[in-house]
């Protein structure tokens, strides 16, 4: 019996402009509301991003930050923050990788030193709504719960390992591939939060059904119930899958939902 549904959001749920079928959307979940099936926004991006795409919806969960960060639109579920000397033991080590641009993801806000470029800046607005513009790391009062990391898209790898390397004990670099590199606490992934909030919601990992496409998507596509990958995702997440249904800008979310679930 299926409980809840959780999906990513970029490369997966949303098209390549980041729409989606709302009025198909509307249509499912009004059956997932009938047949008692919590929906769920699983990404690594922030809270108030993903809210803005579902502001007419009052009983979506969100599982942000890669599931540091869970929470309804009323109440935070689940919080998961760095302690102030890993934060600072991680920006020394980060100090020492070259070629990468860094957003640290709290709480209230994502923040970015005023030595970043501003065309990244305003780029890295449309994933984190609250994106404050700092001069120095010293002025963030707010729990650290991920640091995002930019590169050139043919480093992604050598960058993964050498963060991999560095970062040993004190962070888990996680990535979904084109230049995007997320910082993650050891333990803290989608799969982790979906487990937390199920033991909440008095639901198990196999009555779920997942979708994703990423690197990030890994743990939950291979722990839960049914993952699906979609069309576009990475061949690793493939291969981890239960099922695969169509890419990201054809609804493959919504088509399996209608086709396969509700």
């Amino acid at each position: 019996m299926i409980k809840l549904i959780a999906t990513d959001m970029d490369g997966t749920f949303l098209r390549g402009d980041m729409s989606y079928d709302e009025v198909k959307f509307a249509a499912l979940h009004e059956k997932m509301n009938k047949q008692h099936i919590q929906f769920v926004v699983a990404s690594g991006n922030q809270y108030y991003q993903l809210r803005s795409f579902f502001t007419q919806y009052a009983n979506i969960i969100y599982l942000a930050e890669n599931g540091a960060y869970i929470r309804t639109p009323e109440k935070e579920l689940i919080v998961h923050h760095f302690e102030a000397d890993q934060v600072t033991a991680i920006l020394n080590q980060l100090g020492t990788v070259q070629n990468i641009k860094m957003l640290i993801c709290g709480r209230k806000s994502a923040y970015a030193l005023s030595t970043v470029d501003a065309a990244h800046v305003e780029q890295m607005r449309n994933y984190y709504h609250h994106l404050d513009v700092i001069d120095r790391y010293d002025q963030i009062d707010d729990d650290v719960l991920k640091f995002a990391i930019s590169c050139p898209p043919e480093m992604t790898e050598r960058i993964v390992n050498e963060l991999a390397e560095k970062l040993r004990g004190l962070a888990e670099p996680t990535s979904s591939g084109h230049g995007d590199i997320d910082l993650i606490q050891p333990g803290i992934n989608k799969a982790a939060g979906l487990k937390e909030l199920g033991q909440l919601l008095d639901t198990k990992l196999a009555e779920m059904v997942v979708f994703g496409d990423g690197g990030n998507d890994l743990e939950m596509i291979r722990e839960v119930g049914l993952g699906v990958a979609m069309a576009n995702a990475q061949p690793n997440v493939k291969e981890a899958s239960a099922a695969q249904t169509g890419d990201n800008e054809s609804q493959g979310v919504l088509s399996f939902l209608e086709t396969q679930v509700l």
